[in-house]
């Protein structure tokens, strides 16, 4: 091989944030463990980045080919409220709903945004809260649409051990453990792409990493982004720009380091994923080249050099490409998920033992019945949430944009989800976005992982197979272009 070619895209391109912190005093608790409600503080702003594609050449059509992508600093939104902030957005800009991309970081300091919880203290600002939220949105697209102009993303792939699997065996308690696991495979892969006027200016860097934002636990009572704050501020005070975060397959990876209540911790994992990221951008090469082989030089020895050379107008132009693609897959649930009845019952038993722990004044036993309630509440709320049937039908999005691939899907997916779409589409960049438009059905683990108690396992509404058959599904879609 004589050359190496730089995947890229050609298109259009606006972006824009603002601040999304919800009010101290907000019903805060993320964590079953945790012993507060409301949060007493912020550790970092929560923001909103919403980057507005277009095609490089305008097509005739009267629908608008626009496609934006929006990624909030919240962990979890409803279903319902993330339909809200499309519809607020769509009837701000003219952009269809189905072509706005509402993806979450996922950090766990957030606090849990649905107004189901209003009955609990901070609840009550839930509401106005997530109302704001939606025209705050709005206008922010607005915003990014009145900068749009043209510019290309190139692509590129960097390395962080931030990442570690977090299914650990606990031999001693004889049961599965959410946490480090030493010998677990971790997925290190960053894959970025670094977004320029075609002047050269920078417009933003996206950032595909898969990780949780569990830095921040139980003992944290403070709004935070977690660890996506501070490699987000690295990032941009290095690149310029602004860095969005789009949370990868990270069903099973977390935080070497994780599960504290020092926030120091977060903003050291976020400044070793922003250097990571900034390592990556310095090895790109020029917008609109290939690096191809000139030959050999005599210095001593054979020498074999490289140069890059801008890329011909057929292959600029492939640049270009601009397909997307909705489609459902309907996986099939789990024979054995519980029913809204029984879950109930099983709620109101432990609320009774958490306040018999309470006037006992037993803090252990009040934590661990203050999170078998909670594990019920929120096994009620995803119940309801289900699509009644015998099969949750998965929306998927899908675009092949000049010589990339993103993909869109809603739930917590394991990380084989990307490492198999990847090794099969290589060498082409295939960027994943979970949590995409929904966190529902929730965690959508591989066959090989039921049956051991995993929790993530355990609260799986879908079959042993469904990751599978989705892995399937997409690969085939891509193929088929």
């Amino acid at each position: 091989m004589s050359r190496v070619k730089t995947p890229q895209t050609d298109c259009r391109v606006g972006v824009a944030r603002c601040d999304i912190t919800p009010p101290v005093g907000i019903y805060h608790r993320m964590w079953g463990a945790a012993l507060h409600d409301r949060a007493t503080g912020i550790h970092r702003p929560l923001t909103a980045s919403l980057v507005w594609f277009e095609p490089r050449e305008a097509c005739e059509s009267e629908t608008p080919m626009a496609q934006l992508l929006v990624s909030l600093d919240h962990c979890i939104l409803d279903g319902a409220e993330l339909s809200n902030i499309r519809r607020s957005i769509e009837q701000a800009t003219g952009v269809p709903a189905q072509q706005i991309q509402v993806t979450l970081t996922h950090t766990h300091g957030s606090g849990w945004m649905s107004r189901q919880r209003s009955e609990f203290p901070g609840g009550e600002l839930i509401g106005p809260y997530l109302d704001e939220l939606c025209g705050k949105l709005a206008s922010l697209a607005v915003e990014a649409g009145a900068k749009v102009q043209a510019a290309t993303v190139v692509y590129g792939v960097g390395h962080c051990e931030l990442a570690a699997q977090r299914d650990f065996f606990d031999k001693e308690k004889g049961h599965a453990v959410c946490g480090f696991h030493p010998e677990g495979v971790a997925d290190h892969t960053v894959l970025i792409g670094r977004i320029t006027t075609d002047e050269g200016e920078p417009l933003a860097t996206l950032v595909n990493y898969a990780c949780h934002p569990t830095t921040l636990a139980w003992d944290n009572t403070l709004i935070s982004p977690d660890w996506v704050g501070a490699m987000r501020e690295t990032v941009e005070q290095a690149a310029g720009g602004l860095c969005v975060f789009l949370q990868g397959a990270s069903g099973d990876l977390g935080p070497r380091e994780g599960f504290v209540g020092d926030v120091s911790v977060a903003e050291k994992n976020g400044r070793q994923l922003g250097y990571a990221v900034l390592s990556a951008l310095e090895g790109l090469p020029p917008v609109g080249t290939h690096y191809v082989y000139q030959g050999p030089v005599l210095s001593g020895t054979w020498i074999g050099t490289w140069k890059y050379v801008a890329l011909p107008a057929d292959e600029l132009k492939e640049q270009e490409r601009w397909h997307w693609q909705h489609f459902t897959v309907d996986l099939p649930y789990r024979h054995d998920l519980p029913t809204l009845e029984e879950t109930t019952k099983r709620r109101v038993y432990w609320m009774q033992q958490e306040e018999a722990a309470r006037q006992a004044g037993n803090e252990l036993e009040l934590r661990n019945c203050r999170a078998q309630a909670e594990q019920m509440t929120r096994q009620m709320a995803r119940l309801r949430a289900l699509t009644p049937g015998k099969s949750c039908p998965l929306p998927v999005t899908l675009a092949k944009v000049g010589d990339a691939v993103w993909v869109f899907v809603p739930g917590e997916l394991y990380r084989v989800f990307q490492t198999a779409l990847r090794g099969r589409m290589a060498p082409r960049p295939v960027f994943v976005t979970t949590l995409c438009g929904d966190w529902q059905p929730g965690y959508i683990p591989p066959a090989s992982v039921f049956g051991y108690g995993i929790y993530q396992e355990v609260i799986a509404a879908t079959s042993p197979g469904s990751l599978e058959v989705l892995i399937e599904t997409v690969c085939r879609a891509v193929e088929e272009w």
